[in-house]
């Protein structure tokens, strides 16, 4: 007989046979979501090469472009040249007007204390109830008014000296200018009489400052006048062969994901090469014809040359590959845009172009400055003689000179024409991707710090401008105010010992002031006369927070300028008793501070300390322990240790402590310790010193 089955293993099975069902429909949902998964992964693979396929052909026709630009623009050099507006000497004149009056903070008067805060709860100065409570209120807002009437006459004090320091500086810019425009009136009368020296020097400058010339192209020539022949014989640098592109166009290929250069065929390169080079000659007269204003010219002689490798010795020489003489009626009759650039050089006006230049195959050269029998000028970067003076420099050539160096350092600048310009001397651009663009520059040749306004200036200048980056190059310096205020903005300030380092490294020349006068500035006498002595106060802490240690130079609790601030960009004092040094072992920081030679209102040296901005692991002081500073003598023996204040976690700058000066002539030490959350900027403000 049957039997029914346990209800109990029915249930089990039944159980068992729902949960394979389960798992069976969670491996299909799986093996769905994986299809799907790797579809979507092949399809943006897919997108991926695509769009990585469509940038690398993009970056290819993108170089051919630029390319055929440069063609383009060899081709129509002599165009272009025509189209440029001719020199004259009214560009070279400055206008009579300084930077204006900016005292920053100075201006703004120290407030007065207002008595209705000093008030007891009680109200008035009656002599009623709370009469202790009120004398005490009363006393208090005496104490602050005086406190603020002595910081105003502080301010004021200050404010006078300032303003008469800038209107020194403004009398001493003014008279510079003056002497500028009358050394013109002087040149001017002496090219009306055909003075030889007058009319190299005039025409130099015109040649050298046209902007006709490319700023690829070398700029370097030697010139003199034959005043009986009213002839001027130049000698002009032309470019090499690798000015013309040796790439035709660049090709994307797929297959091998590599871009390929199609070389440009070597005859039509050549053909380009003559080309350029007649044009560059042509150019020549027509600046200088076209600068003659004042009549002075009746022929010109040009001797075109390559600097390179000579083929017959190896050696570095010119080799004359170009020369043409001809005369103002001659040169008149052409119509100078619409020429074949190697008929009208060779066939024209009779001249001579080599035939392969690019193999520096020379021609004779036609008559030679040297051979003129007067003075022999040179113009441009290697032009021999001692290194041009920074300072006395004239200020267009100056403009040049910067623009040269933002050359030789990988970039495209020009001047900019003397009138509308803007606020801007120099227009660069950086090809570098990513962190390259549009640059403009601002020069001042100095010998003062340069005014923050100028700073500022430049910042709305580059806003303005819609540049990537404005750049201010100066022959002197620039103040914390100016640093503290391009940090973080798209801003770089060169100073004079930079922009001579940057000349030098980059194969220009230029010196500030007497060689024999470059070195530091010498610090004031003692009164005995030798030089003072310098302590250094060498700095250490435990934990890895990277600061930059400072002094202020200060009278009670305001510094005494700009200039008495001394950190990374500014290593000195005007006088030099205070300076950064190299840093001894064990120490972290030092500075040298000549206390008897500091100035006789002095009377504190304030050392601060500011988490370096560049070190992503100094974010606050709380790292700051254990911090002391070693006071050495000259020979380098310490003669103590001052304990300063450990750092707080927020703040990111800390008055260490100060020496400050008592009436028997010693100098001691009290322990700082107040904090900052604000940085350096805010500190300094506490002391006068406006980074706005």
């Amino acid at each position: 007989m049957s039997r029914r089955g346990n209800g109990v293993f029915a249930t089990w099975a039944e159980a068992q046979h729902q949960l394979h069902q389960a798992q069976l429909v969670q491996q299909r949902e799986a093996e769905r979501r994986q299809r799907a998964h790797e579809r979507d992964l092949a399809r943006s693979r897919r997108e991926q090469q695509a769009a990585h396929r469509q940038y690398r052909e993009a970056e290819a026709r993108r170089r051919t472009e630029e390319l055929d630009a440069e063609v383009a623009a060899l081709e129509g050099l002599l165009a272009a040249g025509c189209r440029a507006p001719a020199f004259r000497m009214s560009a070279m004149r400055r206008a009579e007007q300084v930077e204006p009056f900016a005292p920053g903070a100075l201006a703004r008067p120290i407030p007065m204390p207002d008595p209705q805060a000093f008030q007891a709860p009680s109200g008035g100065w009656s002599l009623g109830s709370g009469r202790r409570a009120q004398e005490e209120a009363h006393a208090r807002y005496t104490q602050a008014w005086h406190a603020a009437q002595a910081a105003e006459a502080d301010r004021q004090r200050r404010l006078a000296d300032y303003r008469a320091q800038y209107d020194r500086w403004a009398a001493a810019q003014l008279a510079e200018i003056r002497r500028h425009n009358d050394g013109l009136a002087g040149t001017v009368a002496a090219l009306r009489t055909g003075d030889p020296d007058a009319v190299v020097e005039y025409f130099s400058a015109a040649l050298y400052a046209a902007t006709a010339w490319p700023a690829e192209l070398p700029r370097r020539l030697t010139a003199a006048y034959d005043a009986a022949a009213r002839q001027l014989v130049v000698s002009w640098e032309l470019p090499r062969y690798d000015v013309v592109p040796e790439a035709k166009l660049v090709k994307y290929l797929p297959s091998v994901d590599q871009e390929r250069e199609t070389a440009r065929p070597v005859t039509q390169r050549r053909a380009l090469y003559r080309g350029t080079l007649a044009q560059c000659v042509l150019l020549v007269p027509h600046t200088l014809f076209a600068a003659d204003e004042y009549g002075v010219l009746d022929s010109v002689v040009v001797n075109g040359f390559v600097d390179d490798h000579d083929p017959v010795t190896g050696r570095r020489s010119e080799v004359v590959v170009a020369t043409v003489t001809t005369t103002r009626s001659t040169f008149a009759g052409l119509h100078l845009a619409q020429v074949s650039p190697v008929d009208c050089l060779v066939e024209g006006l009779r001249g001579q172009l080599s035939t392969k230049p690019d193999q520096l195959v020379a021609v004779r050269p036609g008559r030679t400055p040297e051979a003129v029998g007067a003075a022999v000028v040179a113009h441009g970067p290697d032009s021999g003689g001692p290194e041009p003076d920074l300072y006395a420099m004239d200020p267009i050539e100056f403009e040049h000179l910067v623009a040269a160096l933002f050359r030789a350092m990988g970039m495209e600048a020009v001047t900019t024409q003397r009138s509308n310009d803007g606020g801007v001397d120099v227009e660069a651009v950086d090809p570098t991707p990513i962190r390259g663009g549009r640059i403009v520059v601002q020069v001042k040749r100095y010998r003062n710090t340069v005014n923050p306004s100028a700073v500022r200036d430049l910042y709305g200048t580059v806003q303005s401008c819609g540049a990537n980056k404005g750049v201010l190059v100066t022959t002197s310096r620039f103040g914390p105010s100016s640093h503290a205020f391009a940090e973080g903005k798209p801003l770089e300030l060169v100073s004079g010992p930079d922009l001579v380092d940057l000349l030098h490294r980059h194969g220009l020349r230029g010196r500030l002031g007497d060689p024999a006068a470059s070195g530091p500035p010498a610090a004031p006498p003692t009164a005995a006369g030798g030089p003072p002595t310098h302590n250094v106060l060498g700095m250490n802490w435990s934990g890895a927070v990277q600061l930059d240690v400072c002094a202020l130079v200060c009278t009670g609790n305001r510094a005494l300028g700009d200039d008495w601030f001394v950190f990374f960009n500014n290593d000195r004092t005007p006088d030099g008793s205070v300076r950064t040094r190299t840093v001894p072992a064990p120490d972290k920081a030092a500075l040298e501070v000549a206390f008897e030679a500091l100035p006789s209102r002095a009377d504190r040296v304030v050392l601060v300390a500011a988490v370096d901005p560049d070190d992503p692991r100094s974010t606050d002081l709380a790292g700051f322990t254990d911090a002391h500073i070693r006071l050495l003598d000259a020979a380098g023996a310490e003669q103590g240790r001052l304990d300063v204040s450990d750092g707080r976690p927020g703040e990111t700058a800390l008055v260490l402590g100060s020496f400050r000066h008592r009436g028997n002539d010693d100098w001691d030490f009290v322990i700082g310790g107040k904090g900052y959350r604000g940085g350096l900027a805010e500190l300094l403000a506490d002391f006068g010193i406006d980074v706005a």
